[in-house]
């Protein structure tokens, strides 16, 4: 009893980490992406992707069939989503998106949905149910990021202090 057990252990094991070692470094980006921050120094997005994949590692078993990328996708998008409010806009916030990271000028909803969208390739009728949005509202928000990031607000001008002519 205990050798089949220890072997199929064994074999979730090694089939955990044949997903880990092909699918981690798609989610780090993802998760990198939702983060805004530097791809080089990304704490939060590191921790996203850790929770996601124990998370994962823990219904393992209970896949029967399911993707367990789609599983980690769907746990990250919903973990960044609920601790959106806390991380970048709630009163107490502590950090902030990368300043140089392009996604840094959309919240934290819009950069959801584009990366669900358009670089993970999620049906938006997809997008819509996990966030537990209308699909008209996750294509104007797709729409709206999008056109955020092709034609960014422009920086107020700097304001000229003309020299004064002295009278003669």
């Amino acid at each position: 009893m205990r050798d089949r057990q220890a072997f199929r252990d064994a074999r979730r094991a090694r089939e955990f980490e044949a997903f880990v070692a092909g699918a981690a470094g798609r989610l780090l980006h993802a998760a990198t992406l939702l983060t805004a921050e530097d791809p080089d120094a990304n704490p939060r997005a590191r921790r996203l992707l850790t929770r996601a994949l124990a998370h994962t590692y823990a219904c393992w078993d209970r896949l029967h069939g399911e993707d367990p990328y789609d599983m980690a996708r769907q746990f990250l998008a919903l973990r960044f989503a609920n601790s959106a409010w806390h991380e970048y806009g709630g009163p107490l916030s502590r950090t902030r998106p990368h300043p140089r990271s392009a996604l840094a000028v959309l919240t934290p909803r819009e950069r959801l949905i584009l990366v669900l969208r358009l670089y993970e390739g999620v049906a938006e009728e997809q997008t819509a149910a996990l966030l537990g949005l209308p699909t008209e509202r996750v294509h104007i928000l797709c729409e709206r990021a999008t056109a955020t990031l092709l034609h960014p607000p422009r920086q107020a001008a700097p304001r000229v202090v003309g020299a004064e002519v002295a009278p003669s």
